[in-house]
């Protein structure tokens, strides 16, 4: 009993390392926090609410999209069928991770017009620094940040950032996160879709949120 106890308590300490220090240097967290505004003033017809999409079309091409058997990664068109189908509503913004726009989300803004990457929500005066400095880890910690403060998250491909992003808001209780598949029916319930990492609380994280 001891050592589960041990073992739990160390579980604990490893969580609360990884998730509960995550904290931004003060310029980034001005330049997050000034995106999520302005991704919820977009969203006035939906109370400021926004989905952040983690749909990165080039590695669609390279990776397999199989899971044990299950498919594991959806493209634009997919997801925008996934995100009506379970009743978001025409105007609903969608945040995607991505620097600029891409053809290749056509599809998805045609469903949700109000579709947006980087490039459309970075405040002009701090684009050079953080857009165009061609600084990939800078652009993942902008992806992560806002992820992890959208109100409805949808990991379109798995893979380390779903992981990071869920175990962020099990730690704030952000537990909408919707994993995208083909529906066959013209509707469905949203909460059919909820990750594992929530329904079935299998995420390390709930060793130190719960």
């Amino acid at each position: 009993m001891r050592k589960a106890e041990k073992k739990g308590d160390t579980d604990s300490i490893a969580c609360l390392a990884m998730y509960g220090s995550l904290e931004l240097q003060p310029d980034m967290r001005d330049l997050v926090d000034s995106m999520v505004e302005r991704l919820r003033t977009l969203s006035r017809k939906s109370e400021g609410q926004f989905i952040a999409v983690d749909l990165r079309v080039e590695m669609l091409d390279k990776k397999g999209c199989q899971d044990s058997g299950e498919k594991s990664c959806f493209n634009a068109q997919e997801v925008a069928m996934f995100l009506r189908k379970v009743g978001f509503e025409k105007d609903t913004t969608v945040y995607v991770t991505r620097s600029r726009w891409d053809s290749r989300l056509d599809s998805l803004k045609d469903l949700f017009p109000k579709t947006y990457t980087k490039e459309a929500i970075v405040p002009a005066d701090k684009k050079s620094k953080f857009l165009d400095s061609q600084d990939s880890e800078l652009e993942k910690v902008i992806d992560f940040y806002i992820s992890s403060e959208s109100d409805v998250f949808v990991p379109a491909i798995s893979g380390l950032l779903c992981a990071n992003v869920a175990g962020k808001r099990i730690g704030s209780g952000k537990t909408q996160i919707l994993v995208p598949a083909d529906i066959p029916d013209s509707s469905a319930s949203a909460s059919s879709f909820l990750s594992s990492y929530i329904s079935k609380k299998n995420h390390f994280a709930y060793s130190c949120f719960c």
